[in-house]
């Protein structure tokens, strides 16, 4: 047994439901700041090439250009990135194709499909709880030495967390397989890095990890289905192994060569300077409500809020038109919790409005 402090066991209570997502509280009619997807409509270099291959759909998908396109962004070579059909393709693959694993570990709070893979694919799964206290910081040794399969975001959704590459990357070792989740590695900045700060999709000497990416947020197409891992050639042949047959469709194959050109990738750094200064609007306001809390700091395109009553509030908001994601789903959280999308400034300041009038009613 490792002498390293033990993951938090699933708790004997009542569990979060992991199967519970944003979408499911984004109702027909209400405002949606449940879900993070960003809802701009796709620009014409991204629309056009996906609507090119709607005449040509009697072919079987070629992912080769898109897997080489993808590669040269994150400079791999093209055996390193594996398209799916979604960010959530790719936990099921490494549930399913990991199977020899004995100790995996999820880090949370966090995206819960990654341990809804797992346990659906019969793994045993033990948690790392990050403290609310401490501003959900991660501590490596808190992850016992002898876990094979580490899964943790970042930036982290719920939390908004984003956690320095080097404490994440002193996760990785021999022998084990560290899945680093960064559906959202897009959306951060920082001042003076001109790309993803904190992101370790470049990384090519970290033992076992595995980069799992998504394209459905910044380009608004959740409906398409589209991500891709990156990793060490002989990993990714292991979870090729059990993927599908022509996994992803020739449109979603479009979407990731446009996604991964250089035009794309200038269009997103400025699309993550624009929601910086959103997100800091939209804290900025939080802190005007008495009573209610902003964890850390945001560093995506959402925030984690804590609020006593929570519960209650998120069903009043409901009947006054607006749409909040509850965060009792999220392990390591409970009631009094809840995500909120960064929208643009008028919306943020209606959605203020409401909520300070729910709370005082």
């Amino acid at each position: 047994m490792s002498d390293q402090p033990s993951a938090v066991a699933p708790p004997t209570g009542v569990e979060p439901d992991l199967a519970h997502h944003g979408d499911a509280e984004a109702t027909a009619g209400l405002i949606d700041l449940a879900v993070n997807v960003r809802r701009a409509r796709p620009p014409s270099w991204l629309a056009d090439p996906i609507a090119a291959t709607l005449t040509d759909l009697a072919r079987y998908p070629d992912p080769a250009p898109a897997r080489a396109a993808v590669a040269a962004r994150h400079r791999r070579h093209p055996n390193e990135v594996l398209l799916t059909a979604g960010a959530a393709e790719g936990f099921v693959l490494i549930a399913q194709a990991l199977r020899g694993v004995r100790r995996p570990v999820v880090v949370h709070p966090q995206f819960t499909e990654p341990e809804a893979a797992l346990r659906a694919a019969g793994h045993p799964v033990e948690r790392v709880l990050l403290d609310a206290s401490d501003d959900f910081r991660l501590d490596p040794s808190r992850v016992p030495a002898d876990s094979d399969l580490v899964m943790i975001g970042n930036p982290t959704n719920p939390t908004s967390v984003l956690h320095p590459a080097q404490t994440v990357a002193a996760l990785a070792r021999p022998g084990r397989v560290l899945v680093v989740d960064e559906a959202f590695a897009d959306t951060t900045m920082a001042v003076g890095h001109p790309g993803e700060p904190e992101s370790l999709a470049e990384r090519r000497d970290l033992p076992g990890l595995l980069v799992v990416r998504s394209l459905t947020k910044t380009w608004g197409l959740a409906g398409l289905r589209i991500g891709y891992l990156l990793g060490a050639a002989e990993l990714l042949s292991q979870l090729a192994a059990v993927q599908p047959l022509w996994a992803v469709s020739t449109p979603a194959l479009a979407a990731a060569s446009a996604c991964a050109s250089s035009v794309a990738v200038q269009a997103e750094r400025a699309i993550a300077a624009d929601l910086a200064a959103d997100r800091d609007h939209l804290v900025a306001r939080l802190a005007d409500l008495p009573g209610v809390r902003v964890v850390g700091r945001p560093a995506s395109a959402f925030v984690l809020l804590h609020l006593p009553g929570a519960t209650a509030i998120r069903a009043a908001l409901r009947e006054r038109g607006w749409a909040v994601r509850r965060g009792d789903t999220f392990p390591g959280l409970g009631p009094d919790w809840l995500r909120v999308a960064v929208r643009d400034r008028n919306t943020t300041d209606a959605f203020i409005d409401v909520l300070r009038e729910t709370m005082e009613a």
